[in-house]
């Protein structure tokens, strides 16, 4: 039966000692808890340093917005393996060469090891996982974004692909998960969580029309969801939670 979901703010001081009053979580999203929405410039258009050359940028996350969200995005020794994807959309005459993705992750967790996995997919739909077109772990670059949610800090990681990867026209999903799963000496690998951070306005985006709405999909047999689109009813997530994520793309690309 697929679990509960619901919101909760984690604390970030967190010990070894409480670990035996640990549940399992029944928690994969982190929601905002503010009344008022504070609408950013979107016009600006300055991603992360780390998106360099930033081929794509989808956007911040606006922590004062009410619809700012967090999609479970962790591997860790509290929540094994619950991955979030985010498509982009390559578009008719272009061809893209990728060689990094970053993702914005919000982190009561280590990183530890600091690394993550990635994956890059086609033909991703509700209930299906379609194609996998590359896929690896590497070493990642964890820059601090300065923003804070929810008590929770975040953090922009990056990961570079073990090949470019060549895209012509087409949707591809792409992920970032990172892991703490060696135990960290503060025991958050046991208790903290990681969450994918949204974007709602798209501020300081890079071409983020190239992300597709709607277009978000858990992936999680711990939860008990299989290939889920964050936007299915299921995961209670508004229209305005689920439309798109901070995440960005670091290659070129040119005119066919």
């Amino acid at each position: 039966m697929k679990k509960t979901l619901f919101a909760a703010t984690l604390v970030a001081a967190l010990s070894i000692t409480s670990m035996a009053a640990k549940q399992k979580p029944a928690v994969s999203q982190h929601l905002a808890g503010s009344d008022e929405a504070t609408v950013l410039d979107p016009s600006k258009g300055i991603p992360p340093p780390l998106c360099n050359p930033c081929l794509f940028y989808g956007g911040d996350v606006n922590p004062a917005d009410p619809n700012a969200a967090g999609t479970s995005d962790e591997n860790t020794l509290y929540v094994p393996g619950s991955p979030t994807y985010a498509a982009y959309e390559v578009p008719s005459g272009i061809s893209v060469k990728v060689t990094g993705i970053l993702f914005n992750v919000q982190a009561s967790a280590n990183f530890d090891p600091v690394t993550a996995s990635y994956d890059v997919r086609t033909g991703v739909s509700e209930g299906n996982g379609g194609t996998s077109i590359a896929s690896g772990t590497g070493n990642i670059t964890v820059q601090a974004t300065g923003r804070t949610f929810n008590t929770l800090n975040e953090y922009t990681l990056f990961v570079s692909l073990a090949q470019p990867l060549d895209l012509s026209e087409g949707e591809y999903w792409f992920n970032l998960t990172p892991n703490c799963t060696n135990g960290a000496v503060d025991g958050s690998c046991y208790l903290g969580q990681m969450f994918f951070s949204n974007t709602t306005q798209d501020t300081n985006g890079v071409h983020p029309l190239a992300q597709p709405n709607a277009q978000m999909y858990l992936n999680s047999a711990f939860f008990g969801f299989t290939w889920t689109n964050w936007c299915n009813s299921a995961l209670g997530f508004n229209a305005a939670q689920c439309r798109a994520g901070s995440y960005g793309l670091i290659g070129v690309g040119k005119k066919d």
